[in-house]
């Protein structure tokens, strides 16, 4: 049981249990979710580094993979973003492999995925949040942005339901991120605790009828978390672009 929630066991929460008492277990034990996510980015950096460093005018091998990613995720965004795909696609296809990883990171035994956590997803949200805001403000002026949220009233009803839009506009605009950050953490955390609680029975049903091994209850489980993996991760890169989307003037 790993903070109050039952997951499969991780390395860092199995040397806390060993080292509880000692201040750097109880360090390491505190920042767990922060340090799956920096050995994520390094992996992703590291993955990046080798396959961009010899890079060839006719790919081949992990630089044709990445160049290969790299297109697809240029056409996914094109579809919600038109012209503007490419010039958002570093912030979104970064966001997309980053959660995609971290998603998947916890299947690798005793590793956890950190997306599982609020407190991450969170993180991920609030980025998302300000970095549209600030898109808004951009494109629009302070004034301008307040004048859509108003509603962009053109005659006296559309000035008189201001009281009313306003707000339900800037709830929506809040409310963004609380979605984006639940939907995430909770639909992660619950494949991980589904695994292991299957993970458990199969152990129980070892020990209750004596099989010579325990029955692998997960593996079913484990497929789905790699569909609901991505499809996590994919939706909400897609809401990202979204709101990025909306952010951008008519004219474009």
């Amino acid at each position: 049981m790993v903070g109050q929630v039952y997951e499969a066991p991780n390395f860092i929460y199995l040397i806390y249990q060993k080292f509880q008492d000692t201040a750097w277990g109880a360090f390491l034990n505190r920042w767990e979710n922060l340090i799956f996510s920096l050995i994520v980015a390094c992996v992703i950096a590291l993955v990046f580094y080798f396959g961009t460093r010899k890079k060839k005018l006719i790919p081949s091998g992990l630089q044709n993979t990445l160049e290969y990613i790299a297109e697809l995720l240029q056409k996914l965004f094109g579809e919600t973003l038109g012209t503007q795909g490419e010039k958002y696609l570093p912030f979104l296809g970064t966001l997309f492999i980053y959660i995609l990883t971290m998603n998947l990171w916890g299947l690798i035994p005793f590793m956890k995925s950190p997306t599982s956590n609020l407190s991450i997803t969170a993180s991920f949200a609030l980025c998302v949040f300000a970095y549209v805001q600030y898109l808004n403000i951009r494109n629009m002026g302070v004034f301008g942005f307040l004048y859509h949220l108003a509603g962009s009233p053109k005659n006296a009803i559309g000035w008189l339901i201001v009281p009313l839009i306003l707000p339900l506009e800037i709830l929506t605009q809040l409310s963004r991120p609380v979605t984006l950050a639940l939907r995430l953490c909770g639909n992660m955390m619950g494949e991980h605790i589904l695994i292991a609680v299957f993970a458990l029975m199969g152990i129980i049903w070892l020990e209750t009828f004596a099989f010579p091994l325990a029955i692998p209850l997960q593996i079913p489980i484990v497929f789905l978390a790699l569909l609901t993996g991505f499809m996590q991760a994919l939706v909400f890169t897609i809401l990202s672009s979204v709101y990025i989307f909306l952010s951008i003037p008519e004219k474009h």
